[in-house]
């Protein structure tokens, strides 16, 4: 139920949908009594998205989620092994078009192969299935996700592939029935740095301790918090950061996480 719940409520209250839904229900309304409040509606979306098209909110939600974990320190030595989350390649359009497609995030992939290559010994596992509503059994993240790795100079024999997983939740669940981590060993976890607070707080509650390897920025430093966006990035990071607080208030109410905003002095 809460995946579905997501998948539909989620994604109808991320703010793009939301506003063009509240555009259009202004729109019918002028057809009607209500007309005057129709007009508002109209206005108050066009307002609102233009707001979060051109203005930094976009960056200022971003960056609190991408600055919560530090780089990884390879002071400490080898990892055990290394994790990296799907959400990188498409996997319907994978299957439509028969090879690896890969629509976001790419240096999950990349950076994956570099620590693999760096670090033979590791074991190396990627995590994802189809995170679709309605999804083809036959179209998986993990079913391309060797071709990929190869490509880079990692033998598929050593990639650990899990293909079942449709969220975070399964990722960390899945991932830890898969390769039981020992207590002591060291897991590296890849994903987005935008992602890595909700990921983190999920692998934890399912019990496997990791290490945060975050990658795939979206803002740069400090000085890049007030930049004025072009209308389609702005579009792009609010709805990025947006559906990662609501993750966190989700899971947290849900009892998926133990803290609202997981972080390096969180349980």
């Amino acid at each position: 139920m809460f995946f579905v719940l997501s998948k539909t409520l989620g994604i109808m209250l991320l703010p793009v949908n939301l506003l063009i839904g509240l555009g259009v229900l202004g729109a019918v309304l002028l057809l009607t009594r209500f007309a005057a409040l129709g007009r508002r509606l109209m206005a108050a979306a066009a307002v609102l998205l233009a707001l979060i098209a051109f203005s930094p909110v976009g960056n200022l939600l971003i960056y609190s989620l991408e600055q919560r974990f530090p780089p990884w320190d390879p002071a400490r030595g080898a990892p055990d092994g290394i994790i990296v989350l799907g959400g990188s390649i498409d996997p319907d359009i994978s299957l439509a078009h028969r090879t690896p497609v890969v629509r976001q995030a790419p240096d999950r992939i990349i950076v994956a192969a570099e620590l693999a290559r760096k670090y033979p010994d590791a074991r190396l596992v990627f995590t994802g299935g189809n995170a679709n509503l309605i999804s083809n059994d036959a179209a998986k993240e993990g079913d391309y996700a060797g071709e990929l790795l190869e490509g880079l100079g990692i033998a598929k024999s050593r990639v650990i592939i899990e293909r079942q997983s449709r969220n975070t939740v399964e990722n960390a669940e899945f991932s830890k029935a898969l390769v039981k981590p020992k207590p002591g060993e060291r897991w590296l976890l890849v994903t987005s740095a935008y992602h890595m607070p909700r990921s983190v707080g999920l692998f934890r509650k399912a019990g496997f301790a990791v290490e945060p390897y975050p990658v795939d920025w979206r803002v740069g430093g400090p000085g890049d918090l007030f930049i004025v966006n072009m209308a389609l990035d702005g579009l792009s990071r609010t709805e990025i950061a947006i559906r990662e607080w609501l993750g966190l208030i989700a899971y947290r109410l849900n009892g998926k996480t133990d803290a609202l905003f997981p972080g390096p002095d969180t349980p």
